[in-house]
């Protein structure tokens, strides 16, 4: 009897799930793309410039926003909203505030990144974990930029209730970085659960904390509330961004030169590229 494995099943054809609009969006883009690019690197690149667009409208959003911001009209609005929430303070809503804040802070994001890619790498999903690292170090990186730039000051309406935060007010890093952080794990996770409900629960757990960073650090008097919008934009363009070519190198890696012709991690004998049926094509392990 041989040994072989079966060529009739590929694994890479099995179909990864995940945030379903959006993802048939994505592999419908690739198909498109690889019907009218031919090799490895014209594809990424078709890729690349789709990317760069997604970028430049978030861009452009955010640069009507900051130029609002600089000129000083979107300040009244941001006062108010801060010295409501200040009137509304209490000691258990300033607690609660500080242990939700904690969640976009350096430490835990970073513990979060750091236990997610142990999982991701030991399980063989490597360009989850590359996707994973480079969204958040490249948000890192953005966000300073982008601070040092615009360079506005911190609100002072009322005592901080933080001991300290440092460097300018606008992006909000805290909510930009919780925003890259969490939609990234929760579109990975997605792609490693088959229940629609944990797919959506995932999602909306997400989307709660994120909104819950960007209250917390208003209610916190460190951040105008155009500084966390501004944060949330940025950070869902660079996720965004980010997902887009790392899936895109998955799909097309098949036409790299340099792939082996036997996967045997993967137990397939022909590195064909994925199956075309009209669903997302990927591989079980994306390693």
């Amino acid at each position: 009897m041989s040994t072989q494995p079966d060529r009739g099943v590929d694994r890479r054809a099995q179909s990864r799930q995940g945030p379903e609009p959006a993802r048939r969006a994505m592999f419908g883009l690739f198909r498109w793309v690889g019907d009218h690019v031919k090799g490895f690197y014209g594809a990424v690149g078709a890729l690349l410039i789709v990317g760069v667009g997604v970028i430049v409208a978030c861009v452009a959003v955010f640069a009507a926003l900051a130029d609002e911001v600089m000129e000083g009209d979107t300040l009244p609005i941001d006062n108010a909203v801060l010295l409501w929430m200040n009137r509304h303070a209490s000691p258990p809503l300033t607690g609660l505030a500080l242990d939700i804040t904690a969640l976009g802070a350096g430490t835990v994001v970073w513990l979060l990144v750091i236990v997610a890619s142990v999982f991701l790498w030991v399980s063989r999903h490597r360009y989850s974990v590359l996707l994973l690292w480079v969204s958040i170090l490249g948000s890192g990186l953005i966000n300073a930029t982008m601070k040092l730039f615009f360079d506005r000051p911190r609100p002072h309406l009322f005592p901080w209730r933080v001991p300290y935060a440092g460097l300018s007010s606008f992006p909000s890093g805290h909510s930009m970085t919780s925003m890259v952080c969490y939609a990234t794990l929760a579109y990975l996770i997605t792609r490693l659960v088959d229940s629609r409900f944990l797919r959506r629960f995932t999602i909306g757990l997400a989307a709660v904390i994120v909104v819950l960073i960007g209250l917390s650090r208003m209610y916190l008097g460190v951040h105008y509330p155009t500084d966390v919008l501004a944060g949330f934009i940025m950070g869902l363009a660079w996720s965004s961004f980010c997902a887009l070519m790392i899936e895109g190198i998955r799909y097309f890696r098949h036409r790299e030169p340099m792939v082996a012709v036997h996967e045997q991690d993967l137990e397939a004998t022909v590195a064909d590229g994925p199956a075309d049926s009209g669903e997302p094509a990927e591989a079980a392990a994306d390693d």
